[in-house]
């Protein structure tokens, strides 16, 4: 696992979550039911680059244990 890729998931995530907020926002505030799928859609990203988080960091922690 590079460090340019762990970067990019970490980022990646920010901005997922980053969009669920707005999208969220949008649903609760402004009732736009459009804006609930593309919340939902963000959430089901957000889940994936966090199991893809886990693994990274699991991989490193495990690099480090073996120097």
């Amino acid at each position: 696992m590079t460090e340019e890729t762990t970067i990019n998931t970490q980022e990646e995530l920010v901005k997922q979550f980053e969009l669920y907020v707005a999208e969220n926002e949008k649903f609760t505030t402004k009732g736009v039911k459009a804006a609930a799928a593309r919340a939902r859609k963000a959430l089901q990203e957000v889940a994936k680059l966090v199991k893809i988080r886990r693994k990274e960091i699991t991989e490193a922690k495990t690099a480090l244990s073996t120097k």
